[in-house]
């Protein structure tokens, strides 16, 4: 393994570590922190161990003359861009299209740091300057545009980022392994066919696709025509985003396609342990010495367990861009981050959040690997859960066990969002480990308040979000308050609801706001539904058509509308 070194962002630092030449420089539309929360560190660490120099150059200006994208020079193997923690558009507007004051990935908060569709416009940029020189397109905005999408903010269908950006190579999804094995492939100048192999890449292509196997889609155009064509192409590809085996998809577009490869596996455990033993600082850049960072203050002390959501919400992205599949890291591996972190600068002794999209899914998976092998279901859970997934949560608590005995640990907080599905149905508790599990989330790893997400109350719109009966939630207050009556504790439930999703109108939050199961509870959180690409919930937004039975869904499109849905709720309570 190569040294370690402070990743280098300036002409500066790169003089210092004495380089005459650097191999892959990454351009991100976020602070750079050194913390495995964010992608960039990730990537340039896990790059860094395989010995490759890898220079940052975060939050460049694309407004002036351009010097940020030209002072580090030409890599010697390609550029990488990715627009940050976010998609750009989200980052920058509210479900109302209004632009946002401030930006949690900027020194302080600063908003406009960065441009809207930032990986189309940094890659244009780089492809201007550095033509020859390769560009490769990764992160959460170019993973879910990697095909034709809807775009809210233009509010019409879009080809691939592959296409505005002309971007050479796209990466979705978690990146380590086919990043590491794109660069090697590009330093050893291997045949372009034989690059096209590496899975989880994308690439435009012009001509006609001659891949064996491959599952072709509606053309953009044709998408653009008709709406029943992009539905059709929705349903094939979270299909293949939810297979453990899925094939190639070619779409076409233009006087070409846009290939994409099949995934990698999910990771190993012991990948999962190697990605996070890499030298992070766990702290901001130097260079922002004196600045808030506050997206960094929201995680310096919390610790991932695992990647993929095998929920599948149909509002939801992170099973499209980390998998349906949970891969979860080493007890060992938690434990020796957890103890690391007790030396960092400002630590108290307060974990913020041992979690992960879906906190208690922890070590969890299917009983029988070849069942899971051959699904085909975009939810374990809905809409009822699969026989073939073990829900003990044993080992999860295990590792709060584990966690508690470290020395220098006062609290472990779960702040990420829990399934109270995986140990809650019609019947009750799921298993013997059920309720100790609920127990001890409510006494132990919350600071006064439990926060859920029934999403709704009414079943038809949860059915259209692919969430649970509203009756679920009903049990789990009842849990919910006999453990907290019995302890003597003052402990709050805080449910989260969605305004404005397809299916829901203003008799639906009446509806809602009128629920007798809701009386008594901390009600202000509701959020108003924005479409985000590659979700069933966009393509319904967007086309009217609930894709997968192909009837159509009542959508509140006006702006005004959505507020009213919104602020109807609060005039309720």
């Amino acid at each position: 393994m190569a040294e370690a070194y402070m990743i280098p962002t300036s002409v500066k630092e790169v003089e210092k570590l004495g380089w005459d030449w650097i191999d892959v420089i990454l351009f991100s539309g976020d602070a750079f922190v050194d913390h495995p929360s964010f992608g960039t560190a990730v990537i340039a660490r896990w790059l860094q161990k395989w010995g490759y120099r890898v220079a940052v150059v975060p939050q460049p200006n694309w407004r002036d003359d351009l010097r940020d994208f030209r002072k580090l020079g030409r890599p010697r193997l390609y550029f990488g861009v990715n627009a940050g923690a976010m998609d750009s558009m989200v980052n920058h507007y509210t479900a109302s299209k209004r632009l946002r004051s401030d930006d949690a990935y900027t020194p302080d908060g600063r908003a406009g740091a960065r441009p809207d569709y930032a990986v189309s416009v940094y890659t244009r940029i780089l492809k201007q300057l550095y033509p020859d020189v390769p560009v490769v397109i990764g992160g959460i905005e170019a993973s879910l545009r990697r095909l034709t999408h809807y775009d809210y903010w233009k509010d019409c269908l879009m080809p691939s980022v592959l296409v505005s950006s002309g971007a050479d190579w796209l990466c979705y999804g978690m990146g380590e392994r086919p990043m590491l094995e794109l660069t090697r492939a590009i330093e050893a100048d291997r045949k372009p066919s034989d690059m096209r192999r590496i899975p989880q890449l994308a690439f435009r292509m012009s001509g006609r696709c001659r891949t064996e196997g491959a599952v072709f889609l509606h053309s953009y155009e044709c998408c653009l025509k008709d709406k029943k064509a992009f539905a059709e192409n929705f349903n094939i590809i979270e299909t293949a985003a939810n297979m453990l085996n899925p094939p190639v998809l070619v779409e076409p577009v233009g006087d070409g396609y846009v290939q994409v490869n099949p995934s990698y596996p999910p990771a190993t455990q012991e990948e999962m342990d190697s990605f996070w033993d890499l030298p992070y600082t766990k702290l901001p850049h130097p260079r922002y010495k004196g600045h808030r960072i506050p997206a960094y203050d929201m995680i310096k002390f919390s610790v991932t367990t695992h990647r993929g959501c095998f929920g599948g919400c149909n509002f939801c992205t992170i099973a499209a861009h980390q998998g349906k599949f949970i891969q979860s890291r080493s007890e060992d591996s938690i434990i020796r981050e957890i103890r690391d972190m007790t030396s960092l600068p400002g630590f108290a002794g307060n974990i913020s959040d041992v979690g992960a999209p879906t906190a208690n899914m922890y070590g969890m998976r299917g009983r029988d690997p070849e069942l899971c092998a051959r699904c085909r279901r975009q939810s374990c859970l809905f809409p009822a859960p699969c026989r073939n997934m073990d829900r003990s949560h044993e080992r999860l608590l295990r590792l709060y066990s584990r966690i508690a005995s470290v020395k220098g640990i006062r609290h472990a907080y779960i702040g990420s969002g829990i399934r109270y599905d995986l140990f809650l149905d019609e019947k009750g508790y799921v298993d013997d480990s059920s309720e100790a599990y609920l127990k001890e989330l409510i006494l132990e790893h919350t600071s006064g308040r439990l926060k859920v997400a029934p999403e709704h109350t009414e079943d038809n719109v949860l059915r259209l979000m692919a969430k649970p009966s509203f009756a679920l939630f009903e049990r789990l207050r009842g849990e919910f308050d006999r453990i907290v009556a019995r302890s003597g504790r003052k402990c709050e439930l805080v449910p989260y609801f969605i305004s404005a999703h397809p299916g829901c109108g203003m008799r639906e939050m009446e509806k809602l706001s009128r629920n007798k199961a809701l009386r008594g509870l901390y009600m202000d959180q509701v959020q108003d539904f924005t479409p985000t690409p590659m979700t069933v919930s966009s393509v319904m937004f967007y086309s009217g058509i609930d894709p997968k039975s192909g009837k159509s869904v009542f959508v509140e499109r006006d702006i005004e509308g959505k507020r009213r849905q919104k602020s109807f709720f609060f005039k309720k309570h």
